[in-house]
């Protein structure tokens, strides 16, 4: 059964994408940390980050840091952080969530709940950012 990326990847599903090209898909959290978290993905359904060939994960990192340098430019941030945890949606997938404080980056946190035309905005704004 396919997930629910996969269904984003397929276009069943609407996403606010940021980046994308023919190996890999950005777009925003819909139950976002902070502003602007982004996942990254690749856009072959596989379910553990770790069991991507060798060549996919390094470049799925690359497309991520790429992600990541706009993002950190279109959204006021002292960095980003990184996350991989892999439990929520059985799909490979990179966080990618602007840090200002140590606590931008706890799961345990409730999440956030940003009306559609904030989250179309901040995808815009990123996506400007953004060179691929």
């Amino acid at each position: 059964m396919a997930t629910v990326f996969t269904k984003i990847v397929n276009g069943e599903i609407p996403a606010f994408k940021v980046a994308e090209n023919d190996r890999f898909l950005a777009f925003l959290d819909v139950s976002p940390l902070v502003k602007g978290h982004t996942l990254v993905i690749p856009k072959t359904e596989t379910d553990y980050i770790f069991d991507l060939e060798d060549e996919e994960y390094a470049e799925m990192m690359l497309f991520a840091k790429q992600v990541a340098t706009g993002l950190r430019r279109a959204v006021p941030c002292i960095r980003i952080g990184v996350a991989v945890i892999g439990l929520e949606v059985p799909h490979a997938h990179i966080h990618l969530i602007p840090l200002n404080t140590m606590s931008d980056i706890n799961f345990s946190l409730p999440k956030l709940s940003l009306s559609k035309e904030v989250m179309e905005e901040t995808a815009k704004r990123i996506k400007a950012e953004i060179e691929l």
